[in-house]
């Protein structure tokens, strides 16, 4: 990916892109398309009916990651705007994803390799979390 050029050369950005949150648009990009696949493999297996919420997560999911890498894409390249609540609901719902998909992993590969995926993209939003400043304080 090129993330972290593209943002070095945005004429708003006031110092070196934050790792962090290159990191976690990385992360949120590749959850983005991993679960939209493990959604269309689970809709190909013969148990869909077993694998609707798992479905309708990795659908939830990817939505959101998508969502997430856009905001903070926009904030990495010198936005000043807070972050905090997308990262933090992208974490939960890539948790709730990881967690089902990893229900079915022993049966099915594409579910084991979407809940690492998942589970890589909650690090890495909790990581972007962690770097950020608190936002300042309603007055």
């Amino acid at each position: 990916m090129h993330t972290q050029a593209m943002i070095k050369t945005h004429p708003q950005l006031r110092g070196s892109p934050d790792a962090a949150l290159i990191a976690c648009i990385e992360a949120c990009r590749d959850c983005t398309e991993t679960c939209i696949i493990c959604a269309d493999a689970s809709l190909g297996e013969e148990m869909v009916a077993e694998l609707r919420r798992c479905i309708r997560l990795d659908l939830d999911c990817a939505d959101i990651c998508a969502a997430t890498a856009g905001v903070v894409t926009r904030a990495a390249a010198g936005g000043d705007s807070d972050i905090r609540s997308i990262l933090e609901a992208c974490a939960d719902i890539c948790q709730r994803c990881g967690d089902e998909c990893k229900t079915h992993a022993e049966m099915h590969a594409h579910c084991r390799i979407c809940a690492e995926v998942c589970f890589a993209c909650v690090a890495a939003c909790r990581k972007a979390l962690s770097s950020r400043r608190p936002a300042p304080k309603a007055k």
